[in-house]
Formats: structure tokens, C-alpha cells, sequence
């Protein structure tokens, strides 16, 4: 049975125990104001302790107050979603969304966005920015839950991360 409880920054260090790693043949681009799938092959190799602070998001960590949820089996973290509020006056953003390999497909993610979208409501912003890994699995799951490609991408984030596929859910 998953369990769901907010987490605080300090147990970040845990995210290691998500199986993070995918592979896929298809990815999209962003081009022409329209998604393009290519086939092409892909692979995303499970995190290290040093690796997973390499990503771009985790520069965002110490920028404003975050908020964690996180997914629990027992007590081992299966599922991450990091909320970030003031990207804009309208907007906050969804920082990260990750769940281990053998629980994708379960609801978890979904779970983990209502949290988020929850917690940007009662904030009173309108809008729910994130920056999607270009697979067709990140991509069709924030499609389905409502996500746009945003027509005014956010310029500090496309910096970060310009292959990311940019999007916007209007809550």
C-alpha cells in the first residue's frame, strides 16, 4: 500500500531511492509551435548520490520556499513531486516529478500532481508551469492531466533546460 506524506528539504537525500532509470524510442520536440514525435532511442540511467544533484532543476532547490510530497512502500521513497510557488505572479511551478521504474503505472504520479495542484490553488496562482523531460511517457502523462506547451516559455528555465518540452496546466 503507498502511503503519501509532505516531506521536508532535509530528507532530499533520500530521492537515490527512486529507481529513476527509462528507456524509450520515442521523444518529442518543440518546434514550430507544434510537438513533434521523432523516433529516437533514449535511455536514462538510475541516479547516484552525486548524480541526481546534477540536474538542472536542482539548482532551482534553494531559490523561494519549496514543498515536497513524497510516495512511500513501506518506507522506502517510491515516488517525489517537488512544488516550487512565485515563478510568476500567476504561475508556480511543478519542480520535479519522479517515480521508481516498477511503480510507474499505478497512480502514484497522479497522486502526486493533485498534491501539487492542491497546493498551487490554495496559494492563489492560476497557472502550473513544468519543464517535461521530452519522452513520450512524461509528455503524454502531462497531456492527459491537462498540460498545454506553453506559449510563453519561461526564459531562466528554458536556459536550464531548452531540450525539455515547457508546458502549462490552467488549474
Amino acid at each position: 500500500m503507498i502511503t503519501y506524506k509532505e516531506m521536508n528539504e532535509d530528507e532530499l537525500n533520500r530521492i537515490t531511492e527512486i529507481d529513476i532509470s527509462e528507456h524509450g524510442t520515442l521523444i518529442y520536440y518543440f518546434k514550430d509551435g507544434t510537438l513533434a514525435p521523432t523516433s529516437e532511442e533514449w535511455y536514462r540511467p538510475q541516479w547516484t548520490t552525486e548524480s541526481w544533484r546534477e540536474g538542472a532543476w536542482t539548482t532551482l532547490l534553494d531559490r523561494g520556499s519549496i514543498k515536497i510530497w513524497g510516495a512511500f512502500d513501506l518506507e522506502r521513497l517510491v515516488g517525489l513531486a517537488v512544488y516550487r510557488p512565485n515563478l510568476t505572479k500567476t504561475t508556480a511551478q511543478l519542480l520535479a516529478l519522479f517515480v521508481s521504474n516498477n511503480f510507474r503505472r499505478k497512480g502514484i504520479a497522479s497522486d502526486l500532481l493533485q498534491y501539487i495542484c492542491r497546493q498551487t490553488k490554495e496559494d492563489g496562482y492560476q497557472y502550473l508551469y513544468v519543464s517535461a523531460t521530452p519522452s513520450a511517457s512524461a509528455v503524454g502523462f502531462y497531456m492527459a492531466h491537462g498540460f498545454q506547451p506553453a506559449e510563453n516559455i519561461h526564459p531562466e528555465l528554458y536556459e536550464l533546460e531548452p531540450e525539455d518540452i515547457h508546458m502549462v496546466k490552467t488549474l
